[in-house]
């Protein structure tokens, strides 16, 4: 378990945060072309690198490799280890084949293993299919240990080899191959065989639309405005980056203060908005709050120079104005999600104590420090990020499939190989669901605003250093005076909860922080109601001491249920009395209703 540094109280994080007088300024950190001949001809050759490697770069693999190998071929002890290791598991594999008990000192799975869902049906109970997964999991287990505990390798080295290692060792899984997965072959054997014909024709399927040469067949069972983002709403306020939607209150009496949205603008906004009965919107204007959502604009080529101040500027702070125009409330609870958050983050503390609109801010799965940001930094570094950038200079956006691809690599098994097996040797299609539709319903980021992103937090970690500058000053965390309300998932592989839990360390106010069960986006869709949900909360005073993430966890016992009913009364306890509804958008004024919900930017494909 890694450990944080150890730092006691609010008054301490602050005397040893970084100087931000002193921090350089990296507001455009974006190397730009230079527009010399040789100069375009590199970038056009990493450009076609990235485009084939999905933005990783061969370069940093290369170096991993190497110093991995040099300090694996210097550790003779590590190797005799190893070789101890795949001896015993060809033992065990033999005696298993004969049908013999393995024995005492025959290498088990790590005890921390989660179990492999992959071989859990009973038909891989049976020999030999039981021979095949068990082979399998020792040699996915013998090559973690062969890139890990090699002394001297650098830890990134070590966990990026280790990913690729299980990457590479999991393509080759008894599950993935038609002859040696006992579910395939009882499919085939009950349809004579018409499984894996259907199996072609999904195939080809999938890949004319991958080449834009066919399109879904029929209706589909998720659309826009028809059975997702349904709340009723109107479109309120428009410039050049995002829609503001305006939801009405359901009910007679209401708080003062609304409820403004920040989604993240790498996917659409209705993730907040799904079917009727998982709409956290539609939860929250049920309580008795006007709720605001941005809807942020697909960009194009002709967007390419947006960069993160515009975000924060067009975005976050024009919708906070419109806001406070058409409710005339003189503060709002900001709610961000995702990097919807980690924007929101900036916006509240460039706000800083001079500006108190805000009654309080609620960070969802989102990150300010992202020195453990989950597998993903694993491939973020200075040579995947120029990769990217020049990928990004000829069409001027980071497209929705090169991020899909990245995205699939983090979670191989249950996002490419799991669908692979049921659509091409199954035969069947998956049953779609309204997340399922909203997550392939991705958008494009502008090329000088991702770059930016990937190097200010990814790289240099400026917002947690405290050298992120907006208007020309560095901002940090701690000027945030508004109470935070923070949450954080279980199964996140795209913002680890400890790693959001790391909120700790740098704000300087009051913080209640929940821990829910799911992933990245189900864990954040978790109305009430829905089965098997359970979460943590507490709260943390400003000057209360540094507690580790695993500590925090093991002082607060699961609760089972959903965490928006407790966000809400964290809300109320913040809020003013109930009252009438503030006024809504009219036909005219300086914000008008425009059209109706979900508006048009949702709608750009």
């Amino acid at each position: 378990m890694a450990e944080y540094p150890k730092l006691i109280t609010s008054q301490s994080r602050k005397a040893a945060a970084p100087s931000r007088d002193a921090a350089p300024d990296t507001s455009d950190a974006t190397p730009a072309p230079t527009g010399r001949p040789f100069e375009t001809l590199d970038r056009m050759s990493h450009a076609s690198i990235a485009k084939a490697t999905s933005g990783i770069s061969p370069a940093v693999l290369g170096m991993a490799w190497m110093d991995w190998a040099m300090h694996l071929a210097a550790s003779p002890g590590k190797r005799l280890d190893l070789a101890q290791q795949a001896m015993q598991n060809a033992q065990a594999l033999w005696a298993e084949s004969m049908g013999i008990e393995p024995s005492a000192d025959t290498p088990a799975d790590a005890p921390d293993a989660a179990p492999d869902r992959r071989f859990k049906g009973a038909e891989w109970q049976k020999y030999p299919f039981n021979v095949w997964s068990r082979a399998h999991r020792r040699h996915w287990q013998w090559w973690q240990n062969a890139m890990t505990d090699v002394h001297g390798v650098t830890p990134a080295h070590e966990n990026l080899m280790a990913f690729v290692a299980s990457m590479i060792v999991d393509t080759v899984a008894p599950s993935n191959f038609a002859a040696t997965n006992p579910e395939v072959i009882a499919a085939t054997r009950a349809s004579s065989g018409q499984n894996l014909i259907r199996g072609a024709r999904h195939l080809s399927e999938d890949i004319a639309r991958r080449l834009g040469e066919a399109e879904p067949p029929g209706p589909q069972p998720f659309e826009v405005g028809r059975n997702l983002a349904t709340t009723p709403g109107k479109v309120v306020f428009r410039n050049d980056l995002i829609e503001l939607i305006q939801y009405a209150p359901t009910c007679e009496k209401v708080r003062p203060e609304p409820i403004l949205i920040v989604p993240a603008w790498i996917m659409k906004y209705y993730i907040l908005d799904l079917s009727a009965q998982n709409s956290l919107v539609r939860f929250l204007v049920a309580q008795g709050y006007t709720v605001f959502i941005i809807s942020w604009k697909n960009p194009d080529a002709d967007d390419r120079d947006l960069d993160m101040e515009d975000y924060r500027r067009l975005g976050v702070m024009a919708a906070m104005d419109a806001v406070q125009t058409i409710t005339r409330a003189p503060k709002l609870h900001a709610v961000g999600y995702c990097l919807g958050g980690t924007l929101l983050s900036i916006a509240a503390a460039a706000m800083g104590p001079g500006d108190e609109r805000l009654a309080s801010v609620t960070l969802l799965a989102a990150q300010v420090d992202f020195t453990e940001a989950g597998p993903l930094r694993l491939f973020i570094t200075e040579s995947g990020v120029t990769l990217i950038e020049d990928m990004m200079a000829e069409k001027g956006y980071l497209s929705s499939d090169q991020m899909a691809g990245a995205f699939a690599l983090l979670r191989a098994r249950d996002l490419i190989w799991a669908p692979a097996i049921r659509d091409y040797l199954l035969g069947q299609r998956g049953e779609s669901f309204d997340l399922m539709a909203w997550n392939a319903d991705a958008t494009r980021m502008p090329a000088r605003m991702h770059a930016q992103y990937l190097r200010k937090m990814y790289l240099n970690n400026d917002l947690a250093d405290g050298r992120y500058r907006v208007d020309g000053r560095a901002i940090a965390v701690s000027d945030i005076r508004a109470p935070i309300f923070a949450v954080g998932t279980e199964d996140d592989h795209v913002a680890p909860w400890k790693s959001v839990y790391k909120l700790h360390l740098f704000a300087d106010t009051d913080v209640t922080f929940v821990l829910t069960s799911g992933g990245h986006n189900a864990g954040i869709v978790s109305e009430p109601g829905h089965r098997g949900r359970h979460f943590r909360i507490a709260h943390t005073a400003a000057d209360a001491p540094w507690r580790d993430p695993c500590g925090w966890c093991a002082e607060h016992d699961a609760q089972d249920g959903s965490w928006w009913i407790p966000f809400v009364q964290w809300l109320d306890e913040r809020s003013g009395t109930l009252g009438a509804p503030p006024p809504m958008a009219t036909a005219s004024g300086k914000c008008k209703a425009i059209c109706d919900a979900p508006g048009t930017y949702v709608m750009q494909r």
